[in-house]
């Protein structure tokens, strides 16, 4: 049977994101099967070593899954969002082409992270009071430092950082390594406080966002600050090294950001304009930020390049998570609205999947989804399309190339958990 009534969706879009791979700059070749390019934004989608089977097996496994899909009743992905939800729990076992993960059930990373991740956010939030003596911006910069969030960066730095340290033959974290994962954590909620402006957001984390509750001068000075704390943070580290890769991963951010703001015409674009879109708003922060904590560990190029790819894989899983969610979750499990994409004219992977089987959703995406009735009918479209499965299926390459980087530094707890947290990041809820 046809992916999807069809094998374009799988042969052109495989082929075109091998192809985006193949654009990077000049590669320089390490001792290793990874290499470091100038560009980490626009690299082969799953390693060097897969990049060269990718077209072929990808497709392969991609129309397996949709065919075994295809058999199954079309009613089984509802419209009530309670359903939906029973769906996305269904979702990480309807997948056999892309591999099993290792079952680390005793390490819990968060549990082994807990100490340390404590320390992180009672230092966040001490630095940044210490820093200015305004009340109003002290409570608007650490309204979000509450350690309610998920503490996704802080917590990978961490199990990095003890992970490459036993490696070494060093014990505990370093100073510098845990004011890393600060720092990571100040970046993206930066961000955040930046995006609740953007989007005029009312909810965020479960609790009225920082918008719903201060002026929106107000909370995007708050959002400098805070960028302007982790600039002084970044500077007492004495690392030049450590300083041009956090440099480089907040301006990914900020040119993510401004390709949000667009699209492009054509199909194969629009692919390419995503991925690198989702490595610089999600992937660049984390795959830097384990990069640092390397250097600072003292770790040669090659371990080095190992963190970086390890980061820039999970994060690419974590964001398409993220984007599949929109779809899938209620608002009570997200702690914020769903299907605000479509609501603010972002075409993500799901949608861009279901356009294959529904090209009257290229329009939609060009207009950004704003005449009436637009994100009704897109977000219908997609439920009825094989979007979310290949959105996961994508997600769950990029976790077990995760896993092949994981598995190349030293058995530790800490390694393990470095294994076991892209299986958390494909079934997470929220």
């Amino acid at each position: 049977m046809a992916c999807i009534r069809s094998s374009r969706l799988c042969a052109r879009a495989i082929e075109n994101l091998c192809q985006f791979g193949r654009t990077t700059q000049g590669r320089k070749k390490s001792s290793t099967a990874y290499v470091k390019i100038k560009n980490p934004g626009v690299q082969p989608l799953y390693g060097t070593t897969f990049g060269l089977h990718c077209q072929k097996e990808v497709t392969e496994r991609l129309c397996k899954i949709c065919s075994s899909r295809n058999k199954s009743s079309s009613s089984s992905m509802v419209s009530d969002e309670n359903n939906r939800c029973g769906d996305r729990r269904n979702l990480s076992t309807q997948h056999p082409g892309a591999g099993s993960m290792p079952d680390y059930q005793p390490v819990d990373p968060y549990r082994l992270a807990e100490d340390d991740l404590k320390t992180v956010h009672a230092k966040i939030r001490q630095v940044l009071l210490m820093n200015t003596n305004q009340e109003e911006l002290q409570r608007i910069a650490t309204y979000y430092f509450d350690g309610q969030g998920k503490s996704f960066r802080p917590m990978v730095t961490i199990l990095m950082s003890r992970a490459l340290n036993y490696h070494l033959n060093k014990s505990g974290v370093l100073p510098k390594q845990l004011q890393m994962a600060m720092i990571a954590e100040m970046i993206h909620t930066a961000s955040l406080v930046h995006d609740d402006v953007i989007d005029q957001s009312d909810i965020r984390r479960g609790k009225p966002s920082v918008n719903a509750l201060w002026s929106q001068k107000k909370v995007a000075m708050a959002g400098d600050f805070i960028l302007a704390v982790v600039s002084m943070l970044l500077a007492n580290l004495q690392s030049c090294e450590v300083t041009s890769t956090m440099s480089q991963a907040i301006s990914d951010l900020v040119q993510g950001e401004f390709m949000q703001l667009g699209s492009k015409e054509t199909e194969n674009e629009r692919f390419a304009h995503y991925l690198t879109k989702t490595y610089r708003k999600t992937a660049s922060l984390v795959a830097n930020s384990l990069k640092s904590v390397a250097m600072l560990a003292g770790c040669d190029d090659q371990l080095c390049e190992i963190a970086f790819q390890y980061g820039r894989n999970i994060g690419l899983a974590f964001q398409l998570v993220d984007d599949l969610l929109d779809f899938i979750s209620s608002t009570d499990t997200m702690g914020k609205p769903t299907a605000t994409d479509l609501k603010l004219g972002l075409a993500t992977a799901p949608v861009l999947f279901a356009c294959e089987k529904y090209p009257e959703l290229n329009p939609m995406i060009m207009r950004r989804f704003q005449e009436p009735g637009d994100v009704e009918k897109a977000f219908e479209l997609v439920h009825k399309s094989q979007g979310l499965e290949q959105t996961q299926f994508l997600a769950k390459k990029h976790s077990i190339e995760a896993v092949k980087l994981a598995n190349s530094i030293a058995s530790s707890p800490f390694q393990k958990a470095l294994i076991i947290v892209p299986d958390m990041v494909i079934k997470r809820m929220k």
